[in-house]
C-alpha cells in the first residue's frame, strides 16, 4: 500500500514543493541548516499525498476518462482505495502540523496551515477552489507560501519579491495546465478558469500573470526573470497559434521541466551570491 500512495503522490511533481522550500532557505541566507529537515521531510511525501491524494479522491469521475491520467500525471483511484488515501494522509500531515505548531514562531506555522488548507479545499468540499473559476487560480497561489513560511520558520523575514513573483507565476501555470482538460471539466460540470475563458482566454490570463511574475523575479534575480519571460513566452505563443487540446497535451510535457529549468538557474546565482557574500541584499 505505501508503494501505491507514493504512486499517487506523483514523485515527479515533489520539485513544486521541495524546489520552493530550499530556494527559501537560501533566500534567508542559508546554504544549509538542520533547522529546514523537518520541513524539507514534511514537502517531499507527506505534503504531496495531500495534494494530489485529496485530488484524486474528489476528481474519480473525471479522472476515469482522462488518457493524461494514470501514469506520471496522476493515479486512477478505484472507490476501495479512498479510505486508505484519506487516512494515509491524516497520519502523515497531522503530526507536523502538530509539531510546527509548538515549535515554531506563529506567523510561520499560520502560513504552514494555510498552505495545507488551500491544497485540501482546492479539490475537498465544501469550498473545492477547482470548480470556481477565478477562486482556482487564486487559490494556486499556495505554491509560494514557502516562501513566506521557512523565512519565518528561520527567524528572517521573506523577501517578498520572490513570494508575490511566484504567485503570479502559479496563477499563470495551473490556468495553463488546466487548457488541456477543459474538455474533461466541461463535460463533467467543472468550471475551471480555463472553462469559463476558453482556451484563448485562459492564455490571455497566463500571459497577463506572467509577466507579472517576471517583473517580481526581476528585482530578486534577473536571469530567472529572463528565462521566465523566454519559456512562459514560448508557451503562450505556441498555443496560441494552434490552440487545441492535443497541442495544449504535447506542450505540458514539456513544460514539466519549467520549475527544473528556473529552480537550476535560481539555485545557482543565490548559492554563488552566498559563498562570495553578496546576497541576499
Amino acid at each position: 500500500m505505501l508503494r501505491r500512495l507514493v504512486e499517487i503522490s506523483r514523485p515527479v511533481l515533489w520539485v513544486n514543493t521541495i524546489g520552493t522550500t530550499i530556494i527559501a532557505m537560501w533566500l534567508s541566507g542559508y546554504l544549509w541548516t538542520w533547522d529546514i529537515l523537518p520541513i524539507l521531510i514534511w514537502v517531499t511525501f507527506p505534503f504531496n499525498l495531500l495534494i494530489y491524494g485529496i485530488n484524486d479522491i474528489f476528481d474519480r469521475d473525471t479522472d476515469d476518462p482522462n488518457a493524461r491520467k494514470g501514469g506520471y500525471g496522476g493515479a486512477k483511484i478505484v472507490d476501495g482505495e479512498v479510505r486508505s488515501i484519506a487516512w494515509g494522509v491524516v497520519v502523515t500531515n497531522i503530526p507536523f502540523l502538530v509539531y510546527f505548531v509548538v515549535t515554531l514562531p506563529w506567523p510561520a506555522w499560520a502560513w504552514m496551515l494555510a498552505y495545507a488548507f488551500s491544497f485540501w479545499q482546492y479539490s475537498s468540499t465544501p469550498l473545492r477552489f477547482k470548480g470556481r473559476p477565478v477562486w482556482d487560480s487564486i487559490s494556486n497561489t499556495d505554491y509560494a507560501y514557502p516562501l513566506v513560511f521557512v523565512p519565518f520558520a528561520l527567524g528572517e523575514q521573506p523577501v517578498w519579491a520572490a513570494a508575490i513573483g511566484l504567485m503570479a507565476w502559479s496563477m499563470a501555470k495551473h490556468v495553463y495546465d488546466a487548457i488541456q482538460d477543459i474538455d474533461e471539466d466541461a463535460d463533467a460540470g467543472i468550471r475551471t478558469t480555463a472553462v469559463a475563458f476558453g482556451t484563448k482566454g485562459a492564455l490571455a490570463w497566463s500571459a497577463v500573470f506572467w509577466t507579472i511574475s517576471t517583473v517580481f523575479f526581476a528585482l530578486v534575480n534577473w536571469p530567472v526573470a529572463v528565462v521566465n519571460a523566454l519559456i512562459a513566452g514560448w508557451l503562450v505563443i505556441a498555443l496560441w497559434r494552434e490552440p487545441t487540446t492535443p497541442k495544449a497535451r504535447d506542450i505540458y510535457r514539456f513544460s514539466v521541466a519549467f520549475p527544473y529549468v528556473a529552480g537550476a538557474v535560481a539555485g545557482f546565482q543565490l548559492v554563488v551570491g552566498l559563498v562570495v557574500g553578496s546576497y541576499p541584499a
